[in-house]
């Protein structure tokens, strides 16, 4: 947020003027009612148990094509073609990005290369400060090659072990592997929403990764702070206790 803030202030970008009161927020709310419904149909279908997440997500884009067709009229007959072939096209790349990544975990694990990680790093030292700080390492780079779900099997039932041996919460672990994973999203060669944010945007990669330094600094920061500050992230878990 503070980086956004930074960037709107430095390229003046500004909000729409306009009232901003109760009342403006209900209509505003209203309008987007059909909208805000997508994802109530993937939570509450996720953990209500109805569907998996690919289901809903299934589900989700059909109720978005009822909702372009029938409620908003902005889909028809003479745009609907070129909208599943925009649809085609930034998911093609997804999906073999994804296909790359998996055939490289698996590369990985024939080969048993975690596992010969995870034994280098307990042979350097027992401290937890530096153990942390060479997982959080391993998982950025492996988070550049590897799909972020591949590298969550393959990983977690090595490094786990280790960070409960040096007395790190397992809850606390996964956070920090949900972050060091996310980074993955938009670091190169495998990072996913480079690509799809090259694709919509219609700019070169290499522009689109210039732009994301700035907030992947911004995230590293944040990564840090979640890995040694345990209370950010066990807050919730200690109040429910």
């Amino acid at each position: 947020m503070v980086i956004s803030y930074l960037y709107s202030k430095k390229n003046n970008w500004k909000g729409e003027v306009r009232e901003r009161s109760l009342k403006t927020f209900g209509r505003a709310f209203w309008e987007a009612k059909w909208a805000l419904m997508v994802p109530v149909i993937i939570l509450g279908g996720i953990y209500g148990g109805l569907m998996t997440p690919t289901e809903a997500a299934a589900v989700s884009a059909f109720y978005g094509l009822i909702v372009g067709v029938f409620i908003y009229k902005e889909i028809n007959l003479k745009n609907i073609t070129q909208c599943f072939m925009d649809a085609c096209s930034t998911s093609a790349i997804v999906i073999v990005l994804m296909a790359m990544a998996t055939i490289f975990g698996n590369i990985m694990t024939i080969e048993q290369v975690p596992n010969k990680i995870a034994s280098f790093i307990l042979s350097i030292t027992e401290s937890k400060i530096f153990i942390l700080l060479m997982i959080n390492v391993l998982l950025l780079v492996v988070g550049t090659f590897m799909e972020a779900l591949a590298a969550i099997v393959i990983l977690t039932p090595i490094l786990l072990p280790i960070v409960i041996q040096v007395g790190v919460d397992p809850i606390h672990f996964g956070v920090i592997m949900v972050v060091n994973l996310a980074l993955g999203f938009i670091t190169p060669p495998v990072g996913v929403n480079l690509f799809v944010a090259s694709g919509v945007a219609k700019l070169k990669m290499e522009n689109i990764s210039k732009a994301a330094l700035p907030l992947l600094f911004a995230m590293i920061v944040v990564l840090l702070l979640v890995t040694y500050i345990p209370e950010i992230s066990m807050f919730l878990p200690s109040l429910s206790k």
